[in-house]
């Protein structure tokens, strides 16, 4: 069965057929670690984990590249002093901190929260301050081939001149006529408003350690260079899939195509961009008091919760959280992991301290996943699917049907697998992690018992294990999709 994607470039979703057989190749834009991580940057993460996976399942070998912006005009900025006074009280800025140090600083606070939710660390994860050399490699290769050109003010500034690469646009499907000018540097220096900066000759405001001599005087380089310089150092000048969210689409990937293939490069063969987050139905935002941040949802839900919430909708959809959100996700993770344990510990005797481990290689995700995930990663359809077969694995075990309930777990441990749902890392440490596992498995077990009484109309057995558990404080729910239970508030 063959994978299709939505190629944003195309507008159009088609066949995925890899350069190099067997191998794929993809790049997604990391964070500008200006500040903590906001909930976009994790849905991104999220959903191009998702695809990493996705393809690994399929039998690619996936060499993934996320890059990080470690030199930006927001960087600086947010490590003056006058800024930092802005955020007397907040813990988050530091008055008169080197840039450097604040942004190695939010790097580490974007891998926490990367791998908390379970999103894998790329095969190389190249920051921007160590890749001046390749970018000044390719500002001198788009200089000779008459697509860019030192400032006319002498700033030491180099633009890209938007006019001469023909195809520009073609990402966003856009005419240049109709965009507006490139702010990202002062314009009378350019020829054109729309001309985007290579390369920022330093200024007297900017610390003497954000500057890198180069060929056109000392400076810094563009935000859209970066990523250029950096894809084709790790994946070559011609790879498979290049993704990040849609509000990267322009002019940041707009700049990066146009920029790399004046340049002579093929550069990617699909663009793939994932939905924004949006806070009841609008865009979130600080002045209007609406944003939630990962660290706020952890605050109230587990970690494997957040993660399901966060890639559960269509990657390429808008993701719309209520403040029922987190809610909905973890009664929809207790009816899973529900199964699960019910299932490992009627079918396999698994007990709170028994050593069980299971080769996750040799378990199949069914049909209707492999057909929805194939389909664009349709992960709204594959997680029906995964439901519906919770459903059948809990009616197997209500009938006594143990092999079938068996085949039943072991496709829904595959299809969470799949998603990235059991690499998220608990919080509150091992021994409430080993306390959450024990009490899981012992509770299973009952509402196993439980099941078996009911499918024989033993009602009495059936009321007094609910009974037990009741006055141990669990509150058990009978629905379609089986039992489930909750600790009493």
């Amino acid at each position: 069965m063959s994978i299709r994607f939505y190629d944003t470039k195309q507008a159009t979703t088609r066949d995925f057929v890899p350069l190099i057989e067997g191998k794929v190749g993809l790049y997604y834009c990391g964070a500008t670690v200006q500040g903590m991580p906001h909930v976009g940057h994790v849905r991104s993460a999220i959903a191009f984990d998702i695809l990493t996976r996705w393809l690994e399942n399929r039998g690619y070998e996936v060499t993934v590249v996320r890059n990080v912006t470690d030199i930006d005009d927001k960087i600086l900025e947010k490590s003056t002093a006058s800024f930092a006074e802005d955020f007397e009280g907040d813990e988050d800025y530091f008055a008169n901190e080197p840039w450097f140090a604040l942004a190695y600083r939010f790097e580490q606070e974007f891998a926490s929260a990367y791998d908390t939710l379970g999103v894998r660390r790329p095969t190389y994860e190249p920051r921007a301050t160590g890749h001046i050399t390749e970018m000044h490699q390719l500002i001198a290769t788009l200089i000779e081939r008459g697509h860019a050109y030192p400032a006319l003010d002498g700033s030491g500034d180099v633009y890209f001149d938007v006019r001469s690469f023909p195809a520009y646009g073609s990402l966003t499907h856009q005419n240049v006529d109709d965009m507006q000018g490139a702010p990202d540097a002062d314009p009378r220096g350019k020829r054109d408003p729309r001309d985007f900066a290579l390369w920022k000759g330093h200024k007297a405001t900017d610390p003497e350690t954000a500057s890198w001599p180069s060929p056109w005087g000392a400076g810094r380089p563009g935000w859209h260079l970066e990523c250029s310089a950096m894809v084709t150092k790790y994946l070559g000048t011609a790879f498979d899939i290049h993704g990040g969210g849609l509000d990267l689409r322009f002019p940041h990937h707009e700049n990066e195509m146009a920029q790399s293939m004046a340049a002579g490069h093929d550069f990617a063969n699909f663009w793939m961009h994932n939905g924004m987050v949006t806070y009841q139905g609008e865009k979130m935002s600080k002045s209007i008091g609406n944003t939630i941040s990962p660290a706020e949802m952890l605050e109230l839900a587990s970690p494997r919760v957040v993660r399901y919430f966060l890639g559960q909708a269509h990657y390429r959809s808008q993701l719309d959280y209520r403040p029922e959100s987190l809610a909905e996700a973890a009664a929809a993770v207790e009816r899973i992991d529900g199964f699960v344990a019910n299932a490992l510990a009627r079918i396999h005797g698994v007990g709170p301290t028994d050593d069980f481990s299971i080769d996750m290689h040799h378990f199949e995700v069914t049909e209707a996943f492999e057909s929805a995930m194939n389909d664009d990663l349709n992960v709204p359809q594959a997680l029906a699917a995964l439901h519906e077969t919770v459903r059948r694995g809990n009616t197997a075990l209500a009938a006594g049907d143990l092999e079938a309930a068996d085949e039943a777990m072991q496709q829904v441990m595959a299809m969470t697998y799949a998603l990235g749902l059991d690499d998220t890392i608990e919080q509150g440490g091992a021994a409430s992690s080993a306390q959450g596992a024990a009490l899981d498995v012992l509770v299973a077990a009952q509402l196993a018992d439980r099941a078996a009484a009911r499918a024989a109309k033993d009602w009495a057995r059936s009321d007094a294990i609910r009974d037990t558990l009741a006055a141990a404080g669990i509150v058990v729910e009978d629905s379609a999709d089986g039992a489930r239970w909750s600790l009493k508030a």
